[in-house]
């Protein structure tokens, strides 16, 4: 048990060398905790991939849903999800905390406790951050770097009508968690439940599958699924300059989405497309390229699924199973 019963009497220099005993740290001649600035090196032929995401209390979470030490995996989560689509591989993340006052210290323990359980999973050092004081609630802000040899890094950009639309594992389990959570339906002992209320506060990052989609060159885009199936594919349309047409009878869901959501139709299909912090992959690939990525999907333990084709037409609709076009109440999460 620590001695130290608050973070006020654990200081903020304290603090840092809490965190520091948490993580491993790069090895000489690189530089991570303690310095004014951190020192990294890349591997030769490689190009620095960098991405930031910060999760803030009654945005994204809220502290009333309990297990600190799961949003700590879900701080850095989001990020490597963001290099996984992008086929890179993650080196350093830098993490930076804005604590309101009296916040318990046993919970700023339990949060580091996830997030180095993550670090360690993935194999990422901490390098670095910063601490504050909130005068709301909690902020948590992770940076991450990776790397990968830039002939090799996936964009949005890429697609091109022909190609077909892949999703990764499966969709709506994060969202219906978090609803459950909202509404008070998270029923303890229900395999189900607890099922989709663990995806949404403890996502698993497509890192292997991600890395070895880049490396094989069968990917012309990619993203990950944070904000909905329809939002993020919107972005890739966007970048490529082209449409896409999504079948959502082939759009996957858990065993345990489907019998906790069928009941909730068309919700049920508003929560698969559009419901968001899925973490899963969404990426196109010429059709030639199917038998491959399937055999790539196996090898890496995650299912992946053709769910509809890119198109010419500029727009992204989802048809229903009768083939009525799908009328979404949003495409998607949107912070303002």
């Amino acid at each position: 048990m620590n001695a130290i019963s608050s973070l006020s009497s654990l200081g903020e220099f304290g603090l840092i060398d809490l965190i520091r005993a948490r993580f491993p740290q790069p090895a000489a001649p690189e530089l991570g905790i303690g310095d004014d600035a951190a020192l990294l090196s890349p591997s030769p032929g490689m190009q620095l991939v960098v991405s930031t995401d910060l999760l803030a209390e009654g945005v994204h979470f809220e502290r009333s849903f309990g297990q600190l030490r799961l949003l700590g995996r879900k701080s850095l989560a989001v990020n490597l999800s963001d290099l996984a689509a992008m086929g890179a591989r993650h080196r350093w993340f830098f993490l930076s905390l804005a604590i309101p006052p009296g916040f318990p210290l046993e919970d700023i323990e339990a949060l580091l406790d996830g997030l180095a359980e993550q670090a360690a999973e993935h194999g990422v050092l901490l390098a670095g951050g910063d601490t504050c004081v909130s005068k709301s609630g909690l902020v948590i802000s992770v940076t991450i770097m990776g790397e990968q040899r830039p002939e090799l890094l996936l964009r949005r950009s890429g697609a091109r009508p022909g190609d077909e639309i892949w999703v990764s594992g499966t969709l709506g389990d994060s969202a219906l968690g978090l609803q459950l959570l909202l509404t008070g339906g998270d029923k303890k002992g229900d395999v189900a439940t607890e099922y989709v209320v663990n995806r949404h506060l403890d996502p698993t990052p497509r890192c292997e599958l991600g890395q070895t989609l880049a490396e094989v060159g069968l990917v012309s885009a990619m993203i990950d699924i944070s904000d909905g199936l329809l939002a993020d594919l919107g972005h890739i349309c966007e970048q490529s300059g082209c449409g896409a047409a999504i079948e959502l009878a082939q759009v996957p869901r858990s065993p345990q989405f489907a019998a906790l959501a069928e009941a909730t139709a068309p919700a049920f299909w508003q929560l698969m497309v559009a419901g968001g912090e899925d973490y899963e992959l969404c990426f196109t690939a010429p059709a030639a390229s199917r038998a491959a990525i399937l055999q790539r999907a196996k090898t890496a333990g995650i299912p992946a699924t053709v769910v509809g084709k890119v198109t010419d037409s500029g727009r992204v609709v989802a048809h229903l199973p009768d083939g009525s076009i799908f009328q979404p109440s949003s495409a998607g999460y949107t912070h303002f």
